[in-house]
């Protein structure tokens, strides 16, 4: 039996760190896109996912996903509840060997982030304490039979889609950006539009933020795909490579479209566009070359951008484009891995795409994966969210839309719009302020006595 390999240990463990910190970088990119009176409730959302889905996959969360096989690939057993059992090795890409741990480190912070991406979609009308039973009740019943679904774990085995479809979905396409994108419409169907939308512009109120939250997204990503390998070796650098030049393919993709259609190009579309390159190649980034990686990246950012207006063509509010960029970038990249995939490339196995001499075999398995999970996504999320509504309520109060949920539901503003006095920030500051005046004076003790 080969021995613990450090190097592939390390590699994964750095991974998991990179993709735990893209959940804080959605929150940065969501919450600049949002409303100002809303945006600590979108970070709050994303941080709160980060706390429920980490003590459900110790409790009986990786044990579902990644454990014994039951039911023909449908869902894992119950070997691993309390992660009990897992403190021995599991067999890597190389036939070496990294903690189980390790492995299962590296996968929650996908379980995490996956949730958190519907938040996008539902942002300025959503209860946080229903949020968070959405959250634990979703990621139980659907994210954790899809990962076991698409994703390989010990020795190359895998649920139904990985080991009996074997459709190719490499780092999460489907089992992340498909699944949450489905739910996310499911959702915006259930709750309904915002108050004035979409009459009323919903514009972004600190673009900066998202330009910050998206390079947090594309530096963690690396994590994400390379990460996948679960070994330091050229499985992870092309799959490392292919995530950069799909990205910038995307971005430059999606500012083209906008230059043609609107006749400048914009920086939020620029975070856009990278985050649905990120999106595209997460599934293909270890079956298809680079060159075919800036062909994915190009196309996913064009068809995304465009996708995004359906929303206004179909009536469902997307508050923050979750649909057109993640269900529609996952399902674009997955997709084309029939076209695409290179039997040269060691993800692939040998697998030729269409465009590679192997017909539409392998395109057919794509589709049939990303309905399934599609689907299955779609009307469970539908089903918990109207069991939610009609229980304990999903949405708030349209008076507390319109005050805004930052305090409506935490008590907070991110902003402090109140004046600050002839002084203005110097005298905040204490920068060449007058002496307070008797009336000063007197208002500060009165105060001070009502405090006490």
């Amino acid at each position: 039996m080969p021995p613990i390999n450090y190097g592939d240990t390390a590699w994964v463990l750095a991974s998991s760190a990179l993709v735990l910190l893209m959940t804080p970088g959605l929150a940065l990119f969501y919450g600049g896109m949002g409303r100002s009176k809303s945006v600590l409730n979108m970070l709050m959302m994303n941080f709160a996912t980060i706390a429920v889905v980490s003590v459900l996959w110790v409790v009986y969360g990786y044990s579902l996903s990644f454990t014994t096989d039951h039911f023909h690939g449908l869902i894992g057993g119950s070997d691993a509840y309390g992660l009990r059992g897992t403190f021995d090795a599991l067999t890597g890409a190389d036939g070496d060997k990294i903690p189980v741990l390790a492995f299962s480190s590296f996968q929650l912070m996908f379980a995490i982030i996956t949730p958190a991406l519907i938040s996008g979609a539902i942002a300025d009308r959503v209860k946080f304490s229903s949020w968070l039973i959405f959250v634990a009740v979703w990621t139980t019943i659907v994210y954790f039979p899809v990962a076991h679904w698409v994703f390989f774990f010990d020795n190359g085995n895998g649920g139904w889609i990985a080991d009996h479809l074997k459709a190719f979905d490499f780092a999460g396409g489907t089992a992340v950006h498909v699944n949450a994108g489905a739910a996310a419409l499911a959702l915006t169907l259930v709750l309904g539009k915002r108050v004035g939308w979409p009459k009323e512009k919903f514009k972004p109120h600190n673009v900066p933020m998202v330009l910050l939250g998206a390079g947090l997204l594309w530096f963690g990503w690396f994590g994400f795909n390379a990460g996948s390998a679960l070994a330091a070796n050229g499985l992870a650098s092309i799959a490392f490579v292919n995530t950069q030049v799909a990205t910038g393919a995307a971005l430059l993709g999606w500012i083209i479209v906008e230059w043609l259609r609107d006749g400048k190009p914009t920086t939020l579309g620029a975070a856009s566009g990278a985050v649905a390159g990120l999106v595209a190649i997460t599934p293909a980034c270890a079956t298809i070359e680079p060159l075919g990686a800036i062909a994915l990246g190009l196309i996913a950012g064009a068809v995304c951008a465009l996708a995004i207006s359906l929303k206004y063509k179909f009536g469902f509010d997307d508050a923050l484009d979750v649909v057109g960029v993640h269900l529609v970038g996952g399902a674009t990249g997955a997709l084309l891995i029939g076209l695409l995939a290179a039997p040269f490339i060691a993800g692939t196995g040998g697998v030729k795409g269409l465009l590679y001499g192997g017909g539409f075999a392998q395109l057919g398995k794509q589709a049939i994966a990303v309905v399934a999970v599609g689907v299955y996504s779609f009307v469970l999320a539908y089903l918990i969210g109207l069991v939610i509504q009609k229980t304990i309520g999903l949405r708030v109060t349209p008076e507390a839309e319109v005050e805004g949920l930052d305090t409506a539901e935490h008590a907070e503003s991110a902003y402090d719009f109140a004046p600050t006095g002839s002084g203005g920030a110097f005298a905040l500051a204490g920068v060449g302020s007058a002496k307070p005046s008797a009336d000063d004076a007197k208002t500060e003790q009165i105060s001070e006595k009502v405090a006490g």
